[in-house]
């Protein structure tokens, strides 16, 4: 096997660069952010009949039956015998508030539950075991039982709810992206200084992160067996996201209005540029980007929410490493499709390093998106039973984030290079 193919990342451990990856469904419900994007199995005590479907009929890709680890709980251990307090946010169509497997997790207990539809609350309800329900997040988290919240949301209620939590003292685990749109910038300073303030654990669930074929990269850059990363990839190419139908924060419906309509690329990052951060834990430092105008009509309406014209945009920035990476993402790609990366460092890929994924909890499944449902609760779960950093921590989930603001603003621009705040505690 030559060098270049020991160096690739895909989501499919052991597979080619080129393999071809499913179509990714794309499904929203109100309150839930609906984004089920990668491979992986239905797990956790389901049947195929449980598993999201699109209105089709049909399994939502990534939701399989059977492409779970049958060994992923081998060496398992607890590491405490105490139960975290969570609340989850957020059903929506792809069941994604129940999907991370907190209900099956043996350190926690899941006591409360919402979403902005009622029919959804209940279901999400009943999927996870919660004793109560909330009509809102922002309810919920006056919970004083709660120790952690899950905010499955909408992606522009990010930033405010897990702050909301924040400031009444509870850890948060929230979906993709950290900070979205028009505001991020302000959010991110807000979000962190709410982090700093409370002492609170804080984990963005991008799962990237622990795709087998990324997560083993990890392993092997801070085992030192890379070196310097000298070049990096990452990409998430989804044709039609742009065009679909998602919450709309103006009638608190899901319509064609929705705020997916028209979407920039570069505002939703995360599943791209955790292929060198994730990796390494360094930083991007500066970003130049260039977008390709769509053919979808919804990006060429004068009245476009966004004034974005842009269906695939690319960037290219700097590491804190004295790298470069190439960071793409695309809504309008034919035959493209998935989230996927290379790295490339001073030294070879080490073979006899063991890069496995840490083992999971027998209860509790890898899931979709690769595997990393069960992964990311997991390590969020330890984060706060050992008091440690989650994988991926404020830092990470804000440059991951920031990095794909500010290149869609250096799109806008014509490609000028723009530095990307920093911002670690």
């Amino acid at each position: 096997m030559n060098n270049e193919t020991r160096n690739e990342i895909t989501p499919l451990t052991g597979a080619p660069e080129h393999s071809a990856l499913s179509r990714r469904g794309f499904l929203h419900g109100i309150g839930g952010l609906g984004a089920m994007v990668g491979i992986g199995g239905w797990t956790g005590g389901a049947s195929a009949a449980d598993a999201p479907k699109d209105a089709g009929g049909n399994i939502i890709p990534g939701f399989e039956k059977g492409q779970d680890d049958p060994n992923a709980a081998k060496g398992w251990q607890p590491v405490s015998d105490r139960k975290v307090r969570v609340g989850i946010a957020g059903y929506g169509l792809c069941k994604f508030g129940a999907s991370f497997f907190y209900q099956n997790h043996p350190n926690v207990e899941v006591v409360a539950a919402t979403d902005l539809d009622p029919g959804r609350c209940a279901a999400l309800a009943k999927a996870v075991g919660a004793k109560r329900t909330y009509p809102s997040c922002e309810e919920m988290i006056k919970d004083k039982e709660i120790e952690a919240v899950f905010i499955a949301t909408d992606a522009p209620s990010h930033a405010r709810l897990a702050i909301l939590a924040l400031e009444h003292g509870k850890h948060a685990c929230c979906a993709v992206p950290a900070v979205f749109g028009f505001e991020a910038e302000d959010e991110a300073e807000k979000l962190f200084n709410a982090v700093k303030k409370s002492g609170m654990k804080y984990m963005m669930n991008e799962t990237s992160t622990f795709h087998a074929a990324l997560y083993e990269k990890r392993v092997q850059f801070q085992a030192g067996a890379l070196g310097r990363i000298i070049y990096s990839e990452g990409e998430y190419w989804h044709d039609g996201i742009g065009t679909l139908a998602g919450y709309n924060p103006k009638n608190g419906k899901i319509d064609e209005f929705g705020w997916r309509r028209a979407l920039p690329p570069m505002w939703y990052p995360t599943h791209a540029t955790a292929y060198y951060i994730s990796i390494t834990g360094g930083r991007f430092t500066e970003v130049s980007c260039v977008g390709t105008e769509s053919y979808y009509p919804v990006f060429k309406e004068p009245a476009n929410q966004y004034k974005n014209p842009f269906g695939t945009e690319i960037a290219f920035l700097k590491t804190s490493e004295g790298g470069i990476s190439r960071m793409g993402v695309s809504w309008d790609m034919k035959d493209a499709h998935g989230e996927q990366g290379r790295v490339y460092g001073e030294k070879p890929h080490n073979r006899s390093i063991n890069g496995s994924r840490p083992p999971l909890p027998p209860s509790v499944g890898g899931g979709g998106h690769g595997g990393s449902h069960g992964q990311l609760t997991n390590n969020f779960i330890e984060s706060i039973l050992l008091d440690r950093k989650p994988i991926v921590d404020i830092g990470d989930s804000l440059n991951m984030s920031l990095a794909g603001i500010i290149a869609h603003q250096s799109a806008m621009k014509g490609g000028e290079w723009m530095k990307i705040p920093q911002y670690d505690l």
